[in-house]
């Protein structure tokens, strides 16, 4: 049982593992500011994951550079604007909703008001189309019909 608690406690605790001693900054406010960003930043190795989680060597060194800005003097909004220069926009976890991203932002929302404006659509000529009377028989066809069912 003990070895399923320490396994359990190890398991949950992995994330916690990835910012190493050597990194964290002397500065409480610095460091707080630092893991802030951290947790905004997309690991490029592990993808969905931040810098702050993951503890691939990539990681390490976005870390690392973080701080180093940090203690440069760059305020929050610098320190990332350096980071999405150097490495893009896909290192953001959640990109900017502007420029092209905006079509991106925009095109999920107006597929689905447009499939459902067809939807609605095919469903209301649907619906008509069983509501109209059809056709009666003429009487050539009427008479036939009593032949064959007379039969």
């Amino acid at each position: 049982m003990k070895y399923l608690i320490l396994a359990l406690t190890l398991f949950l605790s992995a994330p916690a593992f990835a910012v190493e001693p050597g990194e964290v900054l002397t500065d409480p406010a610095l460091e707080a500011r630092a893991r802030a960003l951290s947790k905004g930043l997309r690991c490029l190795v592990c993808r969905n994951e931040s810098i702050d989680e993951s503890n691939a060597a990539l990681a390490k060194d976005l870390r690392l550079l973080v701080r180093e800005r940090l203690v440069e003097g760059d305020t929050d909004e610098q320190a990332i604007a350096f980071i999405v220069d150097r490495y893009g926009e896909y290192v953001l976890l959640k990109p900017t909703a502007s420029g092209a991203n905006l079509v991106l932002w925009v095109a999920g929302p107006a597929m689905l008001i447009l499939a459902l404006g067809i939807g609605g659509t095919y469903v209301a000529r649907r619906r008509k189309a069983a509501e109209a009377p059809g056709e009666g028989l003429s009487e050539a066809e009427q008479a036939r019909l009593n032949e064959i069912m007379a039969e």
